[in-house]
């Protein structure tokens, strides 16, 4: 009875969430937009990072977000309290939190233990995001900024519509159809001739692991990619061929600035996320560390501007990371600052980087090598724990801290010279910090929602149109498009990945591809202005609701 009660409350919490579309207090519209995601980052990282720049004389007292502190974010999936990356920032860029893997689609009901309500029809139901309303509306140019490859859960919540997070097939290639100015990030391996050819077709530059062309870059639209997946950890990275995240941030402001309707950009400190689960204190302290310089290049660009919004936080918690544990030499508040960051303040790579040395070194050579990057004199025990560890590796990296593999064995080592702390190799459901700058003050305080979060994207934004309408004209179900006499309907599957949707009346064929913004009207090529998505939980295509009007 209670839980009967308790969903009959969440069904008038959301029906009064669907008809208020702007944030709860007045936010005064600006002409250009920063997101900016540290991913995974616990409030321990942002303390840490501090105590580390501080003991290290790396930049002051203060963290770029410091003066910008204004609130934190309760943020969730829609059935779970600890939420996956795909339905977090899926929720602060539609307005409607997901499940584990979604990615800006409306999630499946699960009545027993959704945290909200759900609407059993709508399952699968591509949302309109942030980026692309502003986009649609307001002709705003758009951006990416990632370390991670560029179909990853985050900058694919902010530009792609899938129920799995993990296709990247169909994601890259709407985040390649969907005619964003800027993306920079890793994943060369995943494009496509196709995808290359539109970006060519299309005017967008492309490059790949050329850091010259990309610093000298001059155009106003540009993909960058760099390394065949990721990119490397901040710290690991070769400066004279990698660009670091706060370059990749300022070339990125440079080239979208160049609108005269402003823009939206969406920089995401990826691997503090991947750091977390592994529990590499070390790369997620110096991953955050990176980021943080990505927001004072954002938060300078801003203040200069005068017309600029920067919104920074996280999309969840992980790994618990503490600054201090059990197991400490003395008592907890005897622990000098020395103690907890002399021996850390000697790493020079992560454990990641770590890895890819001693993969090229010689057994022999384990102890000299290690103690050259970390400081550390190993026993005999752990260079035979290491050798065991040699051989074992992990690609995907929430596996890194759950299986026998050589990360995880440098990992240890590590650690166990230092004094952090960690509950899990897991996200975790604490809520996250919030820091932002309005040119007029304008900015969320308190707690939020991820939900109030992303009503204050949209109304900042200056968008008008609500977002269901907006899902409405451009996500409508082929079936209703297309519902008329004399009209025939085949879904092409010869490939099962990318279907099309063929479409006769009279002399007329519409053949639209999915995962696309193009279609063809008697095999003439013309623009759709925002991607088609195909569902095949439904055997459905979402696309635009006026392209009937093709066949009159």
């Amino acid at each position: 009875m209670k839980r009967k009660i308790s969903m009959f409350f969440i069904c008038i919490l959301a029906t009064s969430i669907s008809f208020a579309q702007s944030y709860k207090k007045e936010v005064r519209p600006t002409k250009n937009v920063i997101l900016m995601i540290p991913d995974g980052c616990s409030i321990g990282v942002v303390s840490t990072a501090r105590w580390y720049q501080i003991y290290n004389n790396l930049g002051g007292e203060n963290l770029a977000i410091d003066p910008y502190l204004c609130g934190t974010v309760k943020t969730h999936s829609s059935n779970a309290p600890i939420g996956d990356s795909a339905p977090t920032t899926s929720a602060y860029m539609t307005g409607m939190p997901q499940q584990t893997g979604n990615v800006s689609i409306y999630p499946p009901a699960d009545p027993e233990n959704d945290l909200l309500y759900v609407d059993p029809a709508k399952a699968y139901q591509p949302l309109t995001t942030i980026l692309e309303a502003s986009k649609i509306e307001k002709k705003k140019a758009t951006g990416l900024v990632v370390t991670a490859e560029f179909p990853h859960a985050t900058p694919a919540d902010c530009s792609s519509h899938h129920y799995k997070r993990s296709k990247y097939n169909q994601i890259g290639s709407q985040m390649v159809y969907q005619n964003m100015d800027v993306v920079f990030g890793g994943g060369t391996s995943i494009m496509t001739d196709d995808m290359i050819n539109h970006l060519k077709n299309t005017g967008v530059d492309y490059i790949t692991d050329d850091y010259k062309a990309f610093m000298s870059h001059n155009g106003n639209k540009l993909w960058a990619l760099f390394g065949k997946t990721s990119m490397p950890y901040d710290i690991d990275r070769n400066a004279n061929e990698i660009p670091s995240i706060a370059q990749m941030t300022q070339k990125a402001i440079e080239k979208l600035s160049t609108n005269e309707n402003g823009f939206f950009l969406m920089v995401e400190g990826s691997q503090i996320d991947w750091a977390a689960h592994a529990n590499d204190a070390f790369g997620m302290v110096t991953e955050y560390l990176a980021f943080d310089k990505a927001v004072q290049v954002a938060i300078d660009f801003a203040k200069k501007n005068g017309e600029t919004t920067v919104i920074v936080l996280p999309d969840h918690g992980n790994s618990g990371f503490t600054m201090g544990r059990r197991s400490l030499p003395v008592g907890y508040d005897k622990m000098t600052i020395d103690q907890f960051l002399k021996d850390f303040s000697k790493f020079k790579r992560t454990a990641s980087g770590m890895e890819t040395i001693l993969n090229e070194t010689s057994i022999e050579n384990i102890k000299p090598v290690f103690k050259e990057y970390t400081g550390i004199e190993l026993t005999d025990e752990e260079v035979n724990n290491l050798k065991r560890g040699k051989g074992h590796e992990v690609d995907n990296y929430m596996e890194v801290s759950k299986s026998l593999n050589l990360r995880s064995e440098i990992i240890k080592i590590m650690n166990s010279r230092t004094y952090w702390g960690f509950t899990s190799g897991g996200h975790t459901g604490e809520e996250v910090f919030l820091a932002a700058y309005h040119p007029k003050g304008d900015v969320p305080m308190g707690m939020n929602t991820n939900i109030d979060i992303f009503k204050y994207l949209y109304s900042v934004s200056g968008l008008q149109t609500p977002i269901d309408e907006m899902t409405e004209k451009i996500f409508a179900k082929h079936t209703d498009v297309f519902k008329g006499q004399g009209i025939i309907i085949n879904i092409d599957k010869k490939d099962p990945e990318f279907p099309v949707l063929v479409v006769k009346k009279g002399k007329k064929t519409l053949e639209i591809p999915a995962y696309k913004s193009i279609a063809y009207l008697n095999k003439s090529q013309f623009d759709l202005g925002s991607v088609t998505v195909y569902v095949d939980k439904n055997d459905t295509f979402y696309l635009p609701a006026d392209l009937a009007d093709k066949l009159n």
